[in-house]
């Protein structure tokens, strides 16, 4: 078989109806659109959803119901069990998280909850830290300076 043995399907192809040319076409004076009403005339159609002026379906369903706050600000929560990969006195910030491979991206805000134990002291720098965390951190004789959270864009 060759590239110029290729042919479509029986029936596969079918030639384009071209409506509204006369009454000999098949398809001539309404072109299938009925008689009178706001579909058979030119131009814009209704909508889809329309519904002659019925509560349409798409606002009777309540599953679509709710907004997306344009202000929230995400967070990659990091337990302190986590934090047992680095060594006594290291630098914990998003960067070095990103390379450990704890979060995926070093432009992520990270949040450090007080999930596990904490042996070793460190330093950790993130955008927000738990009161629990933050004790346990302390307790271990390692330090917590908070990074700033401010927003990349302004969505209005």
């Amino acid at each position: 078989m060759q590239l110029h043995d290729l042919k479509p399907t029986v029936g596969a192809k079918q030639p384009r109806v071209r409506v509204g040319r006369g009454s000999g076409a098949g398809r001539g004076k309404t072109a299938g659109k009925g008689t009178k009403g706001q579909n058979a005339r030119s131009g814009r159609s209704v909508a889809p959803y329309f519904e002659g002026g019925q509560l349409p379906l798409v606002r009777r369903l309540p599953h679509l119901a709710g907004f997306t706050n344009l202000w929230r600000i995400e967070f990659k929560p990091v337990n302190l069990d986590r934090l047992l990969v680095f060594e006594a006195g290291s630098i914990v910030s998003p960067e070095t998280l990103a390379e450990a491979g704890i979060i995926k991206a070093n432009d992520q805000r990270v949040a450090i909850l007080g999930g596990g134990e904490i042996d070793r002291p460190l330093i950790v720098k993130a955008h927000r830290v738990s009161a629990s965390a933050r004790q346990k951190i302390e307790a271990a004789g390692g330090t917590v300076e908070a990074l700033s959270v401010e927003t990349k864009h302004d969505p209005r």
